[in-house]
């Protein structure tokens, strides 16, 4: 009986030894498995910053500033590239799904269809305040990095600048029939058509329209198409931007016979316009977004715009204190019609009435 009642004995105690190593070790599991959680709870993984800009700007004019803020700051830059109308018009589309931080328009006639629209938030002052306020919206929500004049380019071997009329309307007699050159479909110049529409009325800019368009112009893609064309004599003028002429004699050199004229009577012809930045209403990454407009608006970056690298921009910085480049004309040199940039937002009226005139089809 002593033997057996051992052996119970043994057994039991084996029994409780195993069980108590199987709690101990699930209790074990169950407190790392705790630990674990509560780690992984208190330190969570941070998301690496990035910013999206849907830019109406090119990719080989802006894609260096993209660049320089990526590299100076570490965040990711993810740009969609497209015409200035298009963006805009997408950005209404998608509303506040869209995945835009910021959209680059290259005039201000798009930025004031989706402050209209209410897409856009409001800049803070510190921003705002950096830019004259001729050249940013009256109701803050989106401002202008850079400038761009309307001029006539015109042959230097068929033209002097005495012989080019005051205004923009001296274009529609029928002396230059066939010698004139325009880029309908041109961002810049349907915000030159809106300004006209802005500062004499529909039925004047109807007028124009017509007007030069009987005088038969040669239709072109884009303004630098229409400063190479002007510069090899297919037409003798031509509406474009200002800067398009000096990177035309960078490639084609100086005696490229081609230049600038300001119209002297300063109409819509000679409007100065903007590049400019919004940030949209649909930004998850908001700080970040003023933090690129502040960039954009930065020293370093306005002369990289107005001609401090290689491929010179010729653009007019708008932050005091930054050097336009020697070969433009200062900006108070330049009589320009009195608007309110942020009045260039109708765009839809300006495509209907270029359709309506056979501008466009």
């Amino acid at each position: 009986m002593s033997s057996m009642r051992k052996g119970r004995a043994s057994a039991r105690k084996n029994g409780l030894f195993r069980l108590g190593m199987v709690l101990l070790v699930t209790a074990a599991s169950i407190l790392l498995l705790g630990l674990a959680a509560c780690s992984a709870q208190a330190t969570p993984r941070p998301q690496p910053l990035s910013l999206t800009v849907y830019s109406g700007r090119g990719e080989e004019l802006v894609g260096p500033a993209f660049q320089q803020f990526q590299q100076a700051t570490g965040i990711e830059v993810k740009v969609r590239y497209g015409s200035t109308s298009e963006l805009a018009t997408t950005l209404l589309e998608e509303g506040k799904n869209s995945p835009a931080d910021v959209y680059w328009a290259q005039d201000a006639g798009a930025l004031g269809a989706l402050s209209k629209a209410g897409r856009l938030i409001e800049l803070p002052e510190d921003i705002l305040g950096l830019v004259d306020s001729k050249f940013r919206s009256h109701r803050a929500d989106w401002v202008g990095i850079t400038g761009r004049a309307r001029v006539m380019i015109y042959n230097t071997q068929k033209l002097k600048e005495a012989d080019l009329p005051d205004d923009i309307w001296g274009f529609t007699d029928a002396k230059w029939k066939g010698r004139i050159g325009w880029a309908p479909t041109n961002g810049s110049f349907q915000a030159f058509v809106t300004a006209l529409r802005v500062l004499e009325g529909e039925a004047r800019a109807r007028q124009w329209l017509n007007g030069i368009q009987a005088n038969q112009p040669k239709t072109y893609p884009s303004n630098y198409s229409i400063v190479i064309a002007v510069g090899r004599g297919e037409v003798d003028t031509g509406f474009v931007n200002h800067y398009y002429l000096f990177r035309a004699l960078k490639e084609e050199g100086e005696a490229f016979p081609a230049r600038n004229y300001y119209p002297r009577a300063g109409d819509a012809g000679a409007l100065i316009n903007v590049a400019g930045v919004g940030v949209l209403d649909s930004s998850k990454n908001r700080e970040v977004a003023f933090r690129f407009v502040r960039f954009l608006l930065s020293e370093v970056v306005q002369s990289f715009f107005a001609g401090d690298r290689p491929d010179d921009a010729f653009e007019y910085p708008l932050v005091p204190g930054v050097a336009t480049h020697p070969l433009l004309t200062p900006l108070d040199q330049i009589k320009t019609p009195n608007i309110d940039l942020a009045d260039l937002s109708d765009l839809e009226g300006t495509l209907k009435l270029l359709r309506e005139t056979g501008v466009l089809p």
